[in-house]
């Protein structure tokens, strides 16, 4: 693995300064449904927002530990992304592209997937997380839900510099700080290295990252720009095969059948230019991607040679994002957000497809290095997503909100592979309509009742695996409703969510297996969704809370035809794969400004099935968190453990390996110091 490159950015993580500590975000203001600050108590839609401070205080660095007590969120760590990256679920559906990552009003991962593994939390002001589809501010992106990760903006006061080591040669260092601070130009930056260890064969990953925010007075608004680079480098892990109704225990738990110099090495640069007035806001950003992957799976747990088949892939991507809206006042009780906003990608991957012998305890595991391949598929993908869009936000009563939404996409895409090329253009509308009632509002205390009906749908995910078809699969669609309450009492310090939600899907794309048994993505048929959240925060005292999420969800087939050994089987009934019923988080944080600190947290996933016919059962399974520091003036050092009872179930499906699974990462232990100036 190169790692000299991304060891030499540890020297760039100096500097000095002097300012405040960070100041508390205001927790109740949310911008992702609509684009505009406003109280989460009176969008007519499921949100719950994060603060950076509670991030920091949990030393929360991924999307795992810091969403943790969310409801309905559950984030499974790994995948077919690298030990990075994470597979998200929201409203029952657990799917690497199914929800919609947004950084800083920008979608991160463009018109292709969410680049998960790339993603730092460090200098986070804020994540909101938006259940159901946004099918008018994002169009053609978003299905079951947004996660939104917001930074600190340019200049703010706040010096933050950690170093970190733990389990498995785990080490980190990091710093963020203002450059400037005036009001006619405000900078920030944010850099860190960071390499995570774990206990599987030769599995590790390395990112360094550094985050340039600028703000400046200009032509009576904001100019803002923003720089963004990441060098990740990983060293895939294995999923575990199944065999019958359980993962086969021929193979060890944490067997790495990768060749042994197996890598997922990304180089990401973006760079975001935008401008903002008080009624209008425009984005321009560029992202180019560029991977170089070595892989390879295990094709049975028989002892023939050869048993497991690899790939090489260089693959580039630019994408380019764009939005410009304006939001009008027309009368006190009317307001309208309008814009429009275009997503383009464009992708090439030039792939070696390779098979070789690998023990099933991966010891013997060969280098591809002196491997020929003897297949050499290329695929080249265009995507343009384009959209008018319109929310009006009425109030005809003092306490009841209207929003009625309407969205005009048109997306085309064109894909080529050796063999054959496609084109698929698609010209439809999107929409929501949603109400709020503010049963009790004062200025700490309130009820509401909400609901909302949307409709959407989503261009179908591209497949950059080693058996890429030429084929475009239909878009998926997904029309939703959702009701609940949510409030906030005892003088603000508690805040409550509970929703249900009913969501009728239909073309999923769900992972299957090509004539030759390599793995591909197919649409499913009918799908239906319904659930139900309940969320709580509540301020026992002024430094400590107590957070509780659970969410019931019943995911199944509605009518989806598959063969499975040449025999067609109707699924009707079945509930989808790695889809659990229950969902449980619950954390409690005591945080000081001195002295001792101490944070818990424990996550249930509950009973699912490991195969659509339902006949592979995974056991519920718990995990438990904690961490404790002392903290004094502004220095504090902590030791944080995950998943301290080391459990290992399966998590997540790979798409890639065909009915193998990603086990829960063994336990870690970390200690941090951290320094605030």
């Amino acid at each position: 693995m190169k790692r000299v490159t991304l060891l030499s950015i540890v020297f760039l993580l100096a500097g000095v300064a002097t300012a405040q500590q960070p100041p508390k975000t205001t927790e109740t203001i949310e911008v992702t449904a609509t684009r505009i600050a406003e109280d989460v108590n009176v969008v007519p839609a499921s949100i719950t927002v994060i603060d950076g401070d509670d991030l920091r205080a949990r030393n929360a660095r991924d999307l795992q530990s810091a969403l943790g007590t969310v409801a309905g969120v559950s984030i499974a760590p790994g995948g077919d992304s690298g030990p990075a990256g994470s597979v998200p679920e929201l409203w029952g559906l657990r799917e690497f592209d199914a929800f919609l990552l947004v950084v800083d009003g920008v979608p991160w991962g463009g018109a292709f997937n969410p680049d998960l593994p790339t993603l730092d939390l460090s200098d986070v002001d804020r994540i909101e997380v938006l259940r159901g589809a946004a099918p008018v501010m994002y169009g053609a992106t978003s299905f079951v839900g947004v996660i939104h990760v917001i930074h600190r903006p340019a200049g703010a006061p706040g010096n933050l510099g950690r170093l970190t080591a733990g389990s498995y040669g785990t080490f980190g260092a990091g710093v963020s700080l203002p450059l400037s601070q005036g009001v006619a130009l405000r900078q920030s930056v944010s850099a860190s290295f960071d390499r995570k260890g774990y206990d599987e064969q030769r599995t590790q990953w390395d990112r360094a990252h550094v985050l340039y925010r600028g703000e400046a007075e200009a032509a009576g608004g904001t100019l803002r720009f923003d720089l963004d680079g990441a060098l990740l480098r990983q060293d895939p892990s294995s999923p575990h095969p199944r065999e019958g109704p359980v993962l086969t225990s021929l193979v060890p738990i944490g067997a790495n059948h990768n060749p042994r110099d197996a890598h997922i090495d990304e180089n990401r640069f973006q760079g975001v230019l935008g401008f903002e007035r008080r009624d209008w806001s425009t984005t321009l950003a560029f992202t180019r991607s560029n991977y170089k992957i070595l892989r390879g799976f295990l094709l049975t747990v028989a002892e023939t040679d050869p048993n497991a088949e690899g790939f090489r892939q260089n693959r580039g991507i630019n994408d380019v994002y764009f939005d410009a809206h304006f939001v009008r006042r027309f009368s006190p009780a009317l307001r309208v957000i309008a814009g429009l906003d275009f997503l383009y990608g464009k992708a090439h991957a030039s792939s070696g497809l390779f098979d070789y012998f690998v023990s099933l305890d991966g010891r013997d595991s060969p280098n591809a290095s002196g491997i020929e391949p003897d297949d050499f598929p290329n695929l080249r993908d265009r995507r343009n997503f384009s959209g008018l869009y319109v929310n009006s936000e009425w109030t005809p009563a003092p306490r009841l909100r209207v929003d009625v939404g309407a969205r005009l996409n048109h997306t085309s895409e064109s894909r080529a592979t050796d063999e054959d090329s496609n084109h698929r253009t698609t010209t439809r509308g999107s929409g929501v309509i949603g109400a709020n009632w503010q049963v009790r509002s004062s200025a700490k205390d309130a009820i509401a009742l909400f609901a909302d009906y949307r409709n959407t749908f989503k261009p179908a995910a591209i497949d950059f695996g080693p058996d890429s078809e030429p084929d475009i699969l239909k878009p998926e669609t997904a029309v939703s409703y959702e009701a609940g309450a949510k409030g906030r009492f005892l003088s603000g310090r508690a805040r409550w969510q509970l929703s249900a939600f009913q969501m009728d899907f239909k073309n999923l794309v769900i992972a299957a297996t090509s004539p030759g048994g390599l793995p591909i993505l197919e649409n499913a048929g009918h799908e239906r969704f319904n659930g139900a959240e309940y969320e709580m925060d509540f301020a026992v005292q002024r430094e400590s809370r107590i957070e509780f999420g659970y969410s019931y969800h019943d995911a199944r087939f509605r009518d989806f035809v598959q063969e499975f050994d040449g025999v067609p089987t109707q699924l009707s009934g079945h509930r989808l794969e790695m889809s659990p019923y229950h969902l449980l988080g619950a954390g409690f944080l005591y945080a000081p400004a001195q002295g001792l600190n101490a944070n818990v947290l424990m996550n249930y996933v509950g009973v699912r099935y490991l195969n659509k016919r339902n006949t592979a059962r995974a056991s519920a399974y718990t995990t438990w968190s904690a961490g404790a520091g002392y903290r004094r003036g502004r220095n504090e050092i902590r030791i944080d453990g995950r998943n301290l009872n080391n459990v290992r179930d399966p998590v997540s499906e790979s798409e890639l390996g065909d009915a193998q699974y990603y086990r829960m990462p063994a336990r870690s232990v970390e200690a941090s110091y951290r320094m605030m100036w």
